[in-house]
């Protein structure tokens, strides 16, 4: 089964915490100083803030598997469609360990595929980027708009 996940860059990672908790009647399951997540099933979605970025707003939108097959098949898919993903195993970001794959779409909206298998103590650090063809952004929840890959996670 698959969960749509958001990603919202946040100003106040505590006022935000505050309003989201009131929108989704429900506590964070997972609260950082950095870093909040939601794991909701009504609507099923994987909704995380963060307060690591620059770019306020939406930083990507993505597609949580439950197994690493959805995740290949999913990758499969975008693959055969032409799109050029780029992928990552066993990679930290957002306090978790996750296999990967990132993409870009027609209007420049970044996607994330995931399976995540673990938790991890950092938030994690990614400097890759999509290659230049796929728009290139940081992977891992960085900035769209950065000049450089930073050091980011979902």
């Amino acid at each position: 089964m698959h969960r749509m996940h958001l990603h919202v860059t946040v100003p106040d990672l505590g006022a935000s915490i505050v309003f989201y908790e009131t929108l989704f009647g429900a506590a964070p399951a997972v609260v950082k100083d950095d870093y909040a997540k939601w794991m909701l099933d009504d609507p099923r979605v994987n909704f995380a803030i963060s307060q690591r970025h620059g770019n306020l707003g939406v930083d990507h939108i993505g597609i949580q598997t439950d197994t690493s097959e959805e995740l290949q098949a999913l990758a499969s898919r975008l693959k055969a469609a032409g799109a050029q993903t780029f992928d990552q195993e066993a990679t930290t970001c957002c306090y978790a360990r996750s296999d990967k794959s990132w993409v870009t779409d027609p209007a420049g909206v970044r996607w994330e595929t995931f399976h995540t298998f673990g938790e991890a103590t950092t938030y994690g650090e990614d400097p890759s980027v999509l290659p230049e063809a796929a728009n290139p952004v940081v992977a891992c929840c960085g900035s769209a708009s950065a000049p450089e890959p930073a050091a980011a996670c979902c």
